[in-house]
């Protein structure tokens, strides 16, 4: 707990089994409620070893569903769980949750109901091995939803986030793609609802056991991002009528 606030942790978790333990041995569990991991048809053990780190509440798709697809059952289960704060964490050990407790306090003494851990902020990304490539893409991919949006943010593209209660419960993430693009659409649907985002900071690593999409699937996420954009600004400007936004 948190001022009386549940804390609860979301692992999107596929063939984390090398990286799962170091993961949880950095969560700080003084102030977290419960650990939700939902392993996405992995080809590996992470669910079996999930269980017997004792993770309590472990949910297994028999089929793959996808990034965002993974999303959808944590946060509902999450929601299900009356959690007031949500935390999501990659499994792959890529961000520290040593900023848990950072994030946690934002939204806990009310100061922003969104909080986006940056890769970009600092010198974070290339320190970490981003490939140049991704943080190319990921400068221009920003800038361009900056102006569409509305919004600055030095990123849109970590996976690194925690959210209020009330916005998971506000936007309509059940309506996202299932593909990585969840994330965008997402973050496009809490500016549309006018809820404020902080960012903090954050160190990134980037190895071989780390979760990472191939230079294909980063161009068709850009090309996704780029359709949420001129989506968002269609809605906005009352030309669109898209069931993301409802």
């Amino acid at each position: 707990m948190y001022k009386n606030k549940k804390v609860v942790i979301v692992l999107p978790a596929y063939n984390a089994e090398k990286t799962l333990q170091r993961t949880l041995d950095e969560v700080p569990m003084d102030i977290i409620d419960e650990i939700i991991l939902c392993d996405d048809a992995s080809k590996d053990n992470t669910y079996s070893l999930a269980l017997s780190l004792g993770i309590k509440h472990c949910i297994r798709h028999d089929q793959n569903k996808g990034y965002g697809g993974n999303q959808k059952t944590l946060y509902n289960k999450a929601l299900e769980l009356n959690a007031d704060i949500v935390i999501m964490l990659h499994p792959d050990y890529q961000y520290t949750p040593k900023l848990i407790p950072t994030m946690v306090n934002i939204i806990g003494e009310d100061l922003y109901p969104v909080v986006l851990a940056s890769r970009i902020l600092g010198q974070g990304a290339l320190q970490g091995g981003m490939p140049l490539y991704k943080y190319i893409f990921n400068r221009c991919l920003t800038l361009f939803e900056n102006v569409m949006i509305s919004y600055k943010l030095s990123e849109y593209h970590t996976g690194y986030r925690a959210f209020s209660k009330e916005v998971l419960q506000k936007i309509n993430f059940n309506a996202n793609s299932d593909d990585f693009v969840f994330d965008n659409e997402m973050l496009s649907q809490i500016v549309y609802h006018g809820f404020h985002i902080a960012e903090v900071t954050c160190p990134t690593k980037y190895f071989e056991e780390a979760s990472s999409i191939n230079f294909s699937r980063s161009v068709k996420y850009g090309l996704g991002v780029l359709r949420v954009s001129f989506m968002h600004r269609f809605q906005k400007w009352g030309i669109g009528n898209f069931k993301l936004y409802k």
